[in-house]
Order: structure tokens, then sequence, then C-alpha cells
């Protein structure tokens, strides 16, 4: 009997994983000739299809490499050459190893790969190929024949070792995770971001684009400068309001538990991600209140 029920809780667990990866939807987005977004599960994907091959932004998580992989051939028949990760987090980093070994070079920001060795470190096993094998500090600039790449290093916005990519002639625009459309952002207060220099980044890719750019959030639906100028009047006015009640010598507590506080956005469903109206309320409060912001 104990054989059959342990026979049945694994084929339960075995079915539950495919459930949920037929669940997951692989979707490619055009937005100018050579240049799409790719969603699934994890970060958003920027794709650019070029004379070297594909050049990808982020690449979600390891389970999902082939279907991605398979997805990228309905636009071009070459593989993915050089990919670039606008941060550290394993929803944006997960196939690193996967596309490495099919020959695809990784670049990032220096910080991306001494966060990504420290964690393999901690765990006891290094990882070369899943490693980004060049890496930039403030800036880099990617030539090819019918485009040119930007990316720009914004500083302790989300993580440490965020990163912004602008295509300049396809004029399209992908922020990584310094931007949640629609949606309250992630914080990594613990690996360097912080909400002060989140509002600079966002406030920087609005000097970059302009009305007909397309913006590649890291999650979220593709999205417009007037969007991206909605998200920080909110980060702005949280932060305002949140400062206000902090010299008002307002306690943590009162603060986080004050829905007042961000009820205009959680009326507009801000709070319905990952990050909800509490948790986005303590987050800025702890990196206004930190003495190493």
């Amino acid at each position: 009997m104990k054989k059959l029920l342990m026979v049945i809780g694994i084929l339960s667990i075995v079915l539950n994983t495919n459930a949920q990866k037929k669940e997951i939807k692989i979707t490619i987005e055009q937005l100018s000739q050579n240049i799409y977004m790719l969603t699934g599960q994890g970060g958003n994907i920027g794709v650019f299809k070029n004379e070297k091959g594909i050049f990808i932004i982020d690449n979600q998580f390891a389970r999902l490499s082939d279907r991605i992989l398979s997805k990228l051939k309905t636009i071009s028949d070459k593989t993915v050459t050089m990919a670039i990760n606008t941060h550290y987090h394993g929803d944006h980093t997960g196939g690193n190893e996967n596309i490495a070994t099919k020959g695809a070079t990784i670049f990032a920001q220096k910080n991306v790969r001494s966060r990504m060795e420290g964690i393999q470190k901690e765990k006891g096993k290094i990882t070369p190929s899943s490693l980004p094998v060049i890496t930039f500090n403030e800036g880099l600039q990617l030539y090819f024949k019918d485009e040119n790449i930007s990316a720009f290093h914004v500083h302790n916005a989300h993580t440490d070792g965020d990163a912004i990519i602008y295509f300049t002639k396809g004029n399209v625009l992908h922020m990584g995770d310094t931007f949640f459309n629609n949606r309250y952002p992630y914080i990594d207060l613990k690996s360097g971001g912080s909400i002060k220099g989140y509002i600079k980044a966002v406030e920087k890719a609005l000097l970059i684009a302009n009305d007909d750019t397309k913006i590649i959030p890291g999650h979220g639906k593709l999205a417009s400068k007037n969007d991206l100028d909605e998200f920080l009047k909110m980060l702005t006015k949280l932060t305002n309001a949140i400062q206000k009640e902090i010299n008002s010598g307002k306690s943590e507590n009162e603060i986080i538990k004050n829905t007042g506080l961000t009820a205009e956005y959680d009326a507009k469903g801000f709070g319905n991600g990952f990050i909800n109206p509490e948790r986005i309320r303590k987050t800025i409060y702890t990196s206004l209140t930190n003495s190493e912001k």
C-alpha cells in the first residue's frame, strides 16, 4: 500500500509539472523589421535578428530554453550568437548555460557576473559556462550592419548591476527589471537596489525614449514613453508620501500598515502582481531609512 501511495504521489508531481509547462505560452511580438519581444515565464526577452545570428536580451529559466530556442526558429534559422543579461536574477539568466553551450557569447555589467559567481560559490559549484564572459562598467556599444545597440549601466536601481539596452535605429528600449509595466516594482535591496536609484534609472530611460519608442519592460506588456512616465509619477508620488511620513515621526509599522499611501495605485491594480501594496510600502520605507543608500 505504501509503495502504491508513493507511486501515486510521484505520478501526481510529474503530471502537475507537465501541466504547468503546458500552461506556459511562449509568444513573439514583432516590434520592428528585425526586433521582437518574446514572452513566456520570467523576464521579457528582447530579440534582434541580424547578420551574425540572433542577439537576445535575457533568457528566462533553464527549463524553458529548448522551447524558447524553438520559438526563435520561427523568425530565423540562425542560432543565438550573443546575449546580454540586464541583471543577475534567475528568471533573466537561468538559460545562460544552455545558450552558451550552443555557442552564444554572454555580456553583462560586471556586478552581474560577481553576484552570479558568488551565489554559485555558496552552493559549492562554479559553472563557468553560465557566467557572462564579457563585462562592462558603465556602458557598451555594439555595431551591426543595420543596427547599433547601446547598453547603459544604471546604478543601484533594481540591483547594483542593472543595464538598460537601446536599439538606436529600431528605437526599441529594453528596461530589464527597472520597469514593471502597470505593477509595483521589485527592488532588491539586499543586492544593491534602492528606490532613489530606481527613480534615477527611469528618469535616464525617459531621456533616451521619445513618443515613438517601443519599451520592453522586465515584466508586463509592451509599453510606450507615456506608460513609463506614469510609472515614474507613481514611484515619485509614493516615495514623497512615505518620506513625509518618516519626517513626521511615523514608525515603520504605521507606514507599512497605512493603506492610504498607495490607495490611488492599488485601485489601478498595481499591487496585483508579485509585489503587493504592503510590500512596496515596506520596500520604499526600508530603502529611504537605510543609512547605506
